[in-house]
């Protein structure tokens, strides 16, 4: 028989080997625990890298998206934009006709007029001198109707007449030619009619004004080719970027006119002596046309000058520009003519427009 001593070892003995067991156990589980928690662990670190890969993955798919619809909103605008100016060359060409006709009647009639007003006054002056004394009654008919002024003024208002008509034919022959914008085709032009239309049109503004004064104009042509081009189109750019040129010059006004008046309107300093100017220059350059625009406007900043080509970018006030003019006209020299377009400009000082076309189409 095992002593009491014996028995009791061997009790502690089996004891210790069940805590060893559980230990084991135990350890078997926490490893497998670890185990699983590092599974869990890169599971989860997985799954948002996922979620961060899908969130970017959107962003760009939503940056895409609103770079698309910004794409159509101009192009739907620019469809419009050009839709109109089709209208108006249609509608312009076809009052250029209505008024060509009658003009051209009046025009040409003048002439005779001219010549019959010379021989009745000539007639009329026979009668003076064989008839001296002419009766009471044409006597007073004569100081009634003041026969002497009516002498030197009728070949005058006649003359006035002419200048008149000349005046409207010109005009006419302006709208007829800036009325190219619904030809669809390419045609050999004289891009300097289409300068001088499209400076005609824009007459109204380029005079004196109430609040302005009258806007130089200075034209140094080269002597150029005639150039294939989409004859309309041009002129459409032409008239964007001149009527940019009036705007910035009447911004300049208008600061320099606050400047020298106060609030109050009474002059604090001498009469503004601004002469505000637009200068055309065109020259052939390795058979380029080159077409420079510039004007002592107001100028631009050169971080607005990288963004003024951009649809829908104004500095203009709300109301006054859809941001559009000079996104067509970019459209129309590079695009549609393959030609090349910068902006050059000093605030305060002016800004220049450089419009390159290839004198045969790339």
């Amino acid at each position: 028989m095992p002593s009491e001593h014996e028995q009791r070892i061997k009790e502690l003995e089996k004891a210790n080997r069940i805590l060893q067991k559980k230990l084991e156990r135990s350890e078997s589980l926490r490893i497998a625990l670890e185990e699983t928690n590092e599974k869990k662990e890169a599971l989860f670190l997985n799954v948002i890298d996922e979620l961060r890969e899908s969130q970017k993955t959107l962003e760009e798919q939503s940056r895409d998206l609103e770079e698309t619809l910004k794409k159509l909103r101009a192009t739907q605008s620019k469809l419009v934009e050009s839709e109109k100016m089709s209208a108006l060359g249609i509608l312009v060409a076809g009052i250029a006709h209505e008024i060509n006709n009658p003009v051209n009647f009046i025009y040409g009639n003048i002439n005779y007029v001219a010549q019959y007003a010379d021989d009745i006054l000539e007639l009329l002056k026979c009668y003076q001198e064989s008839y001296p004394e002419p009766s009471l009654k044409i006597a007073n008919k004569i100081k009634s109707m003041d026969l002497d002024f009516i002498k030197k003024d009728f070949l005058q208002v006649i003359n006035s007449m002419e200048i008149g008509s000349q005046r409207i034919s010109e005009i006419v022959r302006s709208l007829r030619s800036f009325s190219r914008l619904d030809e669809a085709e390419v045609k050999k032009v004289n891009i300097h009619e289409g300068i001088d239309s499209t400076l005609m049109l824009l007459q109204n503004r380029l005079k004196s004004q109430t609040n302005y004064p009258e806007i130089t104009v200075i034209k140094e042509y080269g002597d150029l080719p005639r150039v294939a081009c989409y004859a309309g189109k041009l002129n459409q750019a032409l008239i964007n970027i001149i009527s940019n040129a009036i705007d910035a010059l009447e911004q300049k006004i208008d600061y320099l006119q606050h400047s020298y008046y106060p609030t109050n309107g009474i002059a604090t300093l001498p009469i503004l002596t601004f002469n505000p100017t637009i200068k055309i220059t065109t020259e052939l350059i390795d058979n380029w046309i080159s077409i420079r625009i510039s004007d002592n406007g107001i100028g631009i900043d050169e971080k607005v000058t990288e963004k003024i080509f951009n649809p829908f970018f104004t500095t203009k006030p709300v109301g006054k520009g859809t941001g559009l003019g000079l996104s067509i006209s970019y459209q129309i020299i590079v695009e549609t003519h393959q030609g090349q377009i910068d902006c050059k400009s000093i605030p305060g000082t002016g800004t220049e427009l450089i419009i390159m076309i290839p004198q045969q189409r790339l």
